[in-house]
């Protein structure tokens, strides 16, 4: 069977009278990339705080690598990125990684890891005088410092461009494909299509969903059918209709019948598409609401 790496049961953290997390359970088996959603006040960064001993639960239990996430012997295994950072801004970026890697027993070497996220040229740069993307890329190398086996990485491209951004998908998904185990969690719907294999939803503190992404597209049992045509009919098990130029999208239930009804109804059109609900629209069914970045919970 494969190694349980991280295992948190029944969990609930409570912030005087707000319920972060309400009995939740979660299992991050090794060699997993794990995306984790959720609206905001959720509990995704609460949760990731208490996976790696930043914060202790309320009630339940978790473990990491067998043991205490509190136990900083069992955190050198670990790397991670928190939503917000605070880098020492005399330090230079090389001085910065060297700090970090001595917590480490066997770190990545230095040079190696700043070229591996394409920070080669900001070695010497005090980080003070970096700009908030460079500060970014930065604590999400930081990460990977301690060659780690299970990186945890929350909102790790909040604030970068779309060059940096899939440069780091790049290096996250040459750091799994090594057999590394990620959970990342982002408001980039696109950044969990494009990363995770499996996807947690959270809800009110609760998992309201744990699966495969092809599984979480069709929990909602919805298909998008985009076509190009003139007037339209009013047609069966069509939950919503979007707009983009010439191209019509509808939202249905059942494609299949979709396109007998057009068709029945002598309707003319072009360009048709039929494909899966994008992760987007499962997400907004499943919590009953969009996905902005927002504060952190």
């Amino acid at each position: 069977m494969t190694e349980t790496l991280v295992q948190a049961i029944e969990v609930t953290r409570r912030y005087g009278d707000v319920v972060a997390l309400d009995t939740t359970s979660l299992d991050i088996r090794a060699g997993e990339l794990i995306g984790l959603l959720g609206p905001n006040g959720a509990g995704k960064s609460t949760l990731v705080n208490l996976l790696c001993g930043l914060r202790r639960p309320t009630s339940g239990s978790i473990s990491l690598f067998g043991g205490s996430p509190g136990d900083p012997a069992n955190r050198r295994s670990l790397g991670m990125t928190p939503q917000e950072t605070g880098l020492p801004p005399t330090l230079r970026v090389r001085e910065c990684v060297d700090f970090v890697a001595a917590h480490f027993p066997s770190p990545v070497d230095r040079d190696e890891l700043l070229g591996r996220f394409g920070l080669s040229d900001l070695r010497d740069r005090q980080i003070g005088g970096l700009s908030g993307g460079q500060k970014r890329r930065i604590a999400v190398a930081l990460a990977f410092a301690g060659d780690p086996k299970l990186v945890l990485l929350d909102e790790p491209t909040t604030g970068l461009d779309v060059e940096a951004r899939r440069a780091l998908w790049d290096c996250v998904r040459d750091f799994h494909a090594r057999g590394g185990t990620v959970l990342l969690t982002s408001h980039y719907l696109e950044e969990i299509e494009a990363l995770a294999e499996r996807v947690v939803v959270l809800g009110g503190g609760r998992v309201l969903a744990d699966d495969t992404m092809e599984s979480v597209r069709g929990m909602v049992g919805v298909r998008r059918v985009t076509l190009t045509a003139g007037h339209l009919p009013e047609l069966p098990g069509v939950v919503g209709v979007e707009t983009d130029g010439e191209r019509t999208h509808l939202l249905t239930t059942d494609a299949d019948r979709l396109v007998r009804e057009l068709v029945r109804a002598d309707v003319p059109f072009s360009g048709l598409e039929v494909r899966p609900t994008t992760l987007e629209e499962a997400f907004i069914a499943i919590t009953g609401e969009d996905l902005r970045p927002t504060a952190a919970v």
